[in-house]
């Protein structure tokens, strides 16, 4: 009887731990599956992002697929886009897939063409609110203007990023030709876009900040 006794228990024991462990893997198995999603990425960009005077290829957009191939990211980028366009575009390209992420990247030719900021800060807070409504998170771009266009319009153009990011609690991203127009063998002939050199560059920039976001 003692013998048998013995069997049992240690039957017992042996299969409780087996359905420990199992249950345990399972939890580690589900949590690294969800930390490791393949996310749908919408870049909605102008000429910075469009690869303007590249193949499409060669621009920081394609880059950024190449190293992050688990994810589909999709190229909603117009040369010569402004933030009024993005916003006309935007329900369109939201109703065209589920995206986990938009990245903004537009306000650049506002600046150019000196559009007044609060115009700006309406259209860019249309793609935000429309992204969110569509359950995507956001990235928003830092855009500067070149300091010839005076200290006040600029100080409220370039404020008019950090006020959605704290209004929508969203990251901002830095603004990526700060680094690169200065460095002339960074840039186009025009002076104004970057060129195949600095690709690379700015793939380097965004990576991380589309990693950290869609970690969360």
């Amino acid at each position: 009887m003692a013998l048998e006794s013995f069997a049992k228990f240690d039957i017992g024991s042996f299969l409780t731990l087996a359905i420990k462990r199992s249950l345990a893997t399972l939890i580690i198995v589900l949590s690294v599956s969800s930390s490791s999603y393949a996310a749908t990425i919408l870049i909605l960009g102008d000429s910075l992002s469009a690869g303007y005077g590249m193949e499409e290829e060669q621009g920081w957009v394609q880059l950024l697929r190449n190293e992050l191939p688990e994810h589909t990211i999709i190229n909603g980028s117009v040369s010569g886009e402004t933030s009024a366009g993005g916003a006309r575009r935007i329900a369109d390209l939201l109703a065209s897939s589920q995206f986990d992420l938009v990245v903004i990247e537009l306000g650049g030719n506002d600046g150019l063409r000196g559009f007044p900021p609060a115009k700006l800060k309406s259209n860019l807070t249309k793609i935000i609110q429309d992204s969110q409504q569509a359950d995507a998170k956001v990235l928003l771009t830092e855009v500067m203007v070149p300091p010839n266009y005076g200290p006040r319009y600029s100080k409220m153009f370039n404020d008019v990023f950090y006020e959605l990011a704290d209004t929508y609690q969203i990251p901002l991203i830095p603004f990526f030709m700060q680094e690169i127009a200065p460095q002339a063998s960074l840039m186009q002939r025009d002076g104004i876009h970057p060129n195949v050199e600095a690709q690379p560059i700015i793939t380097q920039w965004m990576k991380p900040w589309i990693i950290d976001v869609l970690k969360k």
